[in-house]
Parts: structure tokens; C-alpha cells; sequence
């Protein structure tokens, strides 16, 4: 088995992975988080998507020896400038409450009517693995899906602010989406396609 490393806990997206390398690396095995040594994660400090998911590629790495793979992701409303950002999931103050920062954003845009309400998911997926003698190399893909901004809150799907999305083309919140619906227009599921080919290219070559 080729394996590769990817930094995070969620099956879906371990499952999303291996679906996807599996037509280039038939005998690929995609590792999660719980099933490598446990080590320190790095915080995600950096100004930019791109940044902080080469934090955390370059931290698989040296944690785990294997090609890492790490993203992240969030949403740009411009109305706000392009904030919530890479600060989306503690917008609230709170890291990872979904609820207080979908209240947050919805008294933000309160007054903002439906043509000023458009925003887009974006997803920076960063790929690391060492070269030569103790060297590194690194890429990074980006993946969108632009979209609005609703006035309330819609679906029991998906998370974070997916329940005020409204995907281009569809009158639908990604909340209210399935999940291969998501996945075929979704900014980390562009990402992850996109950034496929060159996992393949390093796993085959080793």
C-alpha cells in the first residue's frame, strides 16, 4: 500500500480522498489523524487559507514522515470585505460555535439587501512531502464556490455556515443539499481534485 498522510479528524473527508486518489493509486491507503502517532498540531496563525494549511502539511510531515496533506477553509462575504476568512470558524469569538456565528453574521449583513449579499467558500488544500536530504517540497491548490448569503437560517445538512448558503445556480442552502451534491460543486472537493494528480505523481514515484 502507497500511503499518505492527511491531517484531520473527519472520515468524510479521509473517505473523499482515497475516492478520489484511488483512480490514479489503486493500492493507495489514505491515514487520518487517529491513526498515526498523536503530536502537536500547530495553531492556525497565518493571515491566508494557503498559510495555514501549509502549517499543518509541514507538520504531518515531520510528525508522521509520510506525504501530508492539509487544508483550510472558509467563507468570503464582500460585503464584509471578504471577512469572516480564515477567521470563519471562531467569527464569534468562539471556536467552532456554529450558532453564534451564524447570529453573528446574519446581524452583520442585516441591513445589506439581496444584490450586496454575495460570498464564496474557498478552500486552500496544501501538499508537502520530503525530497532528497532532509528537504521538503510543497504545493498548494485553491478551490471556490461562489454563492449568496441568505436571511435565515435553512437545513439540517452539512455545518458551519452552511445553512445561510446559497450555492450560484441553485435556490437551495448547502444545509439543504445532499452530500453528492455538495461534494460536486464544493470548494474542498474542487481542491482535493484539483491537487490529486500530483499526490498520484509522488506516490507512484516512490
Amino acid at each position: 500500500m502507497r500511503q499518505v498522510f492527511l491531517a484531520s479528524r473527519n472520515a468524510k473527508k479521509l473517505v473523499e480522498m482515497r475516492r478520489i486518489l484511488v483512480e490514479y493509486v489503486p493500492d493507495v491507503e489514505v491515514l487520518g489523524l487517529d491513526d498515526v502517532t498523536p503530536y502537536d498540531e500547530p495553531a492556525e496563525t497565518e493571515p491566508t487559507f494557503a498559510g495555514n494549511a501549509l502549517l499543518k502539511a509541514h507538520a504531518g510531515v515531520a510528525a508522521t514522515g509520510l506525504p501530508s496533506l492539509a487544508d483550510d477553509s472558509g467563507l468570503c462575504v464582500d460585503a464584509l470585505n471578504g471577512m469572516p476568512g480564515v477567521l470563519s470558524a471562531r467569527w464569534a469569538g468562539t471556536a467552532k460555535d456554529d450558532a453564534a456565528n451564524n447570529r453573528l453574521l446574519l446581524e452583520q449583513l442585516a441591513d445589506v439587501p439581496d444584490e450586496r449579499r454575495d460570498a464564496h467558500f474557498t478552500c486552500a488544500v496544501a501538499f508537502a512531502y520530503p525530497v532528497g536530504a532532509g528537504g521538503l517540497a510543497e504545493h498548494v491548490v485553491h478551490g471556490e464556490m461562489p454563492g449568496r448569503v441568505t436571511h435565515e437560517t435553512r437545513g439540517s445538512g452539512g455545518f458551519g455556515y452552511d445553512v445561510l448558503f446559497v450555492a450560484d445556480g441553485d435556490h437551495r442552502t448547502s444545509a439543504e443539499l445532499s452530500l453528492e451534491e455538495k461534494d460536486a460543486i464544493s470548494h474542498r472537493g474542487k481542491a482535493l481534485r484539483a491537487i490529486a494528480p500530483q499526490v498520484a505523481e509522488v506516490l507512484s514515484a516512490s
